[in-house]
């Protein structure tokens, strides 16, 4: 009974609160959102898939993450192994384009997902360990093809919002761990220089025409642009309470592209009005804030870049999301962290949060009773 107090005491229950609570507003607008279906087995998984993270997490928070970072070439395989399975059995989801998740048969399974932790781990323990000499460019170099590594392996599979989640971390770890601003400046510079040449060469006629829609969001609302028109209309149908849960007229007519999935928010906002999405940007800018104050108050050099890690991934997802249901950006698949509907996406979440579990009890040397 000693050790169960001593690890209930030694969780963090503000970050335990705050993603239950997340994650229960996302069933419930799951539930909405495919209540016209008459097939509450999405809804079913999520909450299974809650109950399962949950009880991942904690059970993760256990394990020292010193332990789990000296395992790094494990989670390397864990990470990339089933990323390059998708090159050759990999599928497309109805409603995809890319060929990004596996057939397990029972369920589909999203590596790229899982890739996401395990990368966190693999850079968090590289950083430091040549983090007395990371702006030597005989580090430096191998630091950054490590990082980039995954960013061209989600490009190759197709995914283009994913590849972005990676660069992101990988920016953020970087800065985290110490890396000169002259580095960020050249690369900087160096992404302006060759931005014509992706956008002309590297991006396809879709993708330019997405970006267009940035400059005239009233462009073509019947074609590339549906989404998002019927996202803007959503959102103004809730006004400042909205239309009340399962009475949208968009999200219960299924008048809105993936309003499951990638365009969550705008149904919240159609049935919850502004309050509702102020009330989802509120929980995952505490979860976010809660992941860098864990990452601050750890005395352990790779302890802080788990939290970083994790941080950049749930507040790259929630900036792009929410930027493409209200069109300030452009449509590229990315979920809402804890909210979209996707068993995988949400077990890898609190694989995530469970690191961070991990780093807060083991913040300090004072935990002795996990360690025996």
């Amino acid at each position: 009974m000693g050790r169960l107090a001593d690890f209930f005491r030694e969780t963090d229950k503000l970050l335990l609160i705050l993603c239950l609570t997340a994650t229960s507003y996302g069933c419930l607008a799951v539930f909405s959102t495919t209540y016209h279906m008459e097939n509450i087995r999405r809804v079913i998984v999520q909450v299974f898939c809650m109950i399962i993270g949950v009880t991942a997490a904690l059970i993760i928070s256990t394990y020292d993450y010193e332990k789990i970072m000296k395992r790094w070439y494990l989670w390397a395989v864990v990470g990339v192994l089933p990323v390059i399975l998708t090159f050759f059995i990999g599928f497309a989801p109805e409603g995809t384009d890319d060929k990004a998740w596996l057939d397990l048969g029972i369920t589909t399974f999203q590596p790229s997902e899982l890739m996401k932790i395990c990368f966190i781990i693999t850079f968090a323990t590289h950083i430091r360990k040549v983090k007395e000499n990371i702006n030597n460019l005989k580090y430096f170099i191998p630091l950054c093809l490590h990082g980039f590594f995954p960013v061209g392996l989600i490009f190759l599979q197709g995914d283009w919002g994913t590849a972005i989640v990676f660069g992101v971390i990988t920016v953020f770890m970087m800065w985290a761990g110490g890396v000169s601003w002259k580095y960020f400046l050249s690369g900087i510079s160096a992404a302006l220089i060759a931005s014509p040449f992706g956008y002309f060469f590297v991006l396809s006629d879709d993708h330019r025409k997405r970006l267009a829609m940035m400059l005239d969001i009233e462009g073509d609302i019947q074609g590339i642009g549906f989404q998002q028109w019927r996202g803007r209309v959503a959102l103004a149908n809730g006004g400042l309470f909205g239309q009340g849960f399962l009475n949208g007229d968009l999200t219960q007519s299924a008048s809105i592209p993936e309003s499951h999935n990638d365009f969550i928010f705008v149904c919240i906002g159609e049935e919850f009005g502004l309050l509702g999405c102020l009330a989802v940007i509120l929980l995952l800018g505490a979860i976010c804030l809660r992941c860098m104050r864990v990452a601050r108050i750890c005395i352990n050099d790779g302890g802080k870049l788990i939290c970083v890690g994790v941080f950049a991934m749930l507040f790259t997802q929630s900036v792009i999301n929410i930027g493409m249901c209200t069109s300030l950006l452009p449509v590229i698949g990315i979920t809402l962290p804890f909210f979209s509907a996707g068993g995988t996406s949400l077990l890898c979440l609190f694989l995530g949060i469970g690191l961070v579990f991990n780093v807060y009890k083991h913040r300090n040397s004072r935990i002795i009773y996990l360690r025996d």
